[in-house]
């Protein structure tokens, strides 16, 4: 279709959007919108057919065709609006009408680095719109997993960031809808001030990581290491020729886990546990944690080792 006729069906919906208000007429607007290149007034129209209670064609098609445009419009030099980088549906405030949540963010040019990552949730009863701003707000690979962590038999929301930094850690926030309105119940920041460890190397080829916050101690075997690597730190008697120390980096992964099988998410954390610089890997913390009505404490704790050839 050439521009002309273009012109001609966007004027012709615009006209019946003031006759009727049609939801009907309002798809088919932003549809001859963004076939004409539109898209930015396309995307509005979008929002506005979101907000009948029963728009056409139905609002996850609505969805779909806005998740559709955001790149386009990026591609359009239009840096200020955001782009959406994940969707999913639940059930977030327990009264059994589905919701939209989505991650928006902007995408620096020629980079898969995301600024300004937002949390935004759809009411499905209402259509409301509602955006929850993010500590850390920027990083890779922004991410998005619904589940009950709990029990109150509602969707709670994760999100994780990577950061990119070297030591592969990632931003994680948990968000749960409680006494009538959404609620940051779990964050990548505070884990990392609680959760506190020492690490060091000791005689005859061994290590020790103390765990401050369980006050438990695990005793690693560095013999996996290879004898090349212990010749490097060890004298032939097993001695240390120097005292070593290392470290325990902040939290790398956190993963939902039903271990229960009884519809509640526990979240599973791991952190890495660093020799003496950080691509010396000597295995992960590995903590799982459970809602106890107030907060996520930790259930239980261990220590992971790499495997060495036989």
């Amino acid at each position: 279709m050439d521009t002309y006729y273009l012109r001609e069906a966007i004027h012709y919906y615009h006209t019946k959007i003031q006759e009727t208000n049609d939801p009907y007429y309002w798809y088919y607007l932003a549809d001859a919108q963004a076939r004409a290149g539109l898209t930015d007034q396309a995307l509005q129209t979008i929002d506005h057919a979101l907000s009948f209670p029963n728009p056409y064609p139905s609002k996850q098609g609505l969805l779909e065709m806005q998740a559709k445009l955001q790149p386009v419009l990026a591609r359009q030099m239009n840096p200020n609006r955001p782009s959406v980088v994940a969707a999913k549906r639940g059930d977030i405030d327990g009264d059994g009408i589905i919701d939209n949540v989505f991650l928006t963010a902007n995408k620096t040019p020629d980079s898969p680095f995301w600024q300004n990552i937002t949390l935004v949730i759809q009411n499905g009863r209402t259509h409301h719109y509602q955006q929850i701003a993010l500590k850390n707000n920027a990083g890779y690979n922004p991410t998005l997993f619904l589940g009950d962590f709990t029990g109150n038999k509602a969707d709670d929301i994760l999100v994780v960031i990577d950061t990119g930094g070297s030591g592969g850690g990632i931003y994680a926030y948990v968000f749960s809808y409680m006494d009538g309105q959404m609620r940051q119940i779990f964050n990548s920041d505070t884990f990392n001030e609680h959760y506190k460890y020492d690490v060091s190397y000791e005689n005859q080829y061994k290590a020790t990581v103390i765990s401050y916050n369980l006050k438990e101690k695990y005793i690693l075997d560095l013999t996996y290491k290879g004898k090349e690597y212990l010749s490097e730190i060890y004298n032939q008697d097993g001695m240390l020729k120097e005292p070593i120390k290392g470290w325990v980096n902040p939290l790398s992964g956190l993963y939902p886990i039903d271990f229960n099988r009884d519809g509640t998410y526990e979240l599973e954390a791991y952190q890495r546990i660093a020799g003496r610089y950080n691509a010396d890997g000597l295995g992960y913390v590995q903590t799982v944690l459970k809602w106890n009505g107030r907060t996520f404490s930790p259930d239980r704790q261990t220590v992971a080792i790499f495997g060495g050839e036989i």
